[in-house]
């Protein structure tokens, strides 16, 4: 009988998250479905300045690690540090550089079967895999897809038009009932984009829910794109 390996995916972080925050954000996940999917975390490439600075950093602690360093992947005004999903945005800066960050960890890293996006990364990633239908040839067409809280991103001008076309490939959404920060119906106007989409709503917020419901719902998801040895 031929084995069976977990599927790679690339797990892409919100909003002024950093690489151990979003490792950390992501640990009860990781955690719900060991064995079953491999998740590899990618933060973005823009630094975000935090007025107050990482949890007991202060004037004589010096530079900040790499590791803890608040990123996003693009902002929303041209002169501030800032992102708005909620907003019609005057400039999308930085976003080719972080399609070019997606595209080289696809390279580096890979392969992988699926993405993962949470927040501002679930909008990226939903726009790779609209980019990758279209023809990009950086970015290889995933097998599947799981947007957490994610939104369509607004102002992108002529990528944004691809996201009003049908994406094909099997997507799985998950949102809360409570969450301020991208309200549910954005996560269902982007589920909506999706001919395959299955959701999976609970009654938090914002954040990646890994409790007993939410686990088997992925592990359904999930194990269908195991991989047979050949």
């Amino acid at each position: 009988m031929a084995a069976r390996h977990p599927p790679r995916v690339l797990c892409l972080a919100g909003f002024r998250q950093s690489e151990r925050g979003f490792r950390e954000k992501t640990g009860a996940l990781r955690k719900a479905l060991r064995g079953r999917a491999e998740l590899v975390c990618l933060s973005g490439p823009h630094p975000v300045v935090d007025a107050a600075g990482p949890k007991g950093a202060g004037p004589e602690s010096g530079p900040c690690p790499p590791e803890e360093q608040l990123r996003g992947w693009w902002f929303s005004e041209q002169e501030a540090d800032v992102f708005s999903a909620l907003k019609e945005p005057t400039v999308c800066r930085g976003l080719e550089e972080a399609l070019e960050t997606v595209a080289q960890a696809l390279d580096k890293l890979g392969p992988f079967d699926g993405l993962l996006g949470f927040s501002q990364g679930a909008a990226l990633a939903a726009l790779v895999c609209a980019l990758s239908q279209a023809g990009d040839p950086r970015f290889p067409l995933p097998r599947f897809i799981i947007l957490i809280s994610g939104f369509c991103p607004r102002g992108l001008g002529l990528q944004e038009s691809i996201l009003q076309g049908p994406l094909s490939l099997p997507s799985l959404h998950v949102f809360g009932d409570t969450d301020r920060v991208i309200p549910s119906q954005e996560s269902m106007q982007l589920a909506s984009r999706f001919t395959r989409a299955v959701t999976l709503t609970h009654s938090g917020g914002h954040f990646i829910p890994a409790a007993a419901p939410q686990r088997q719902a992925y592990l359904t998801f999930l194990d269908q794109f195991a991989v047979k040895d050949q």
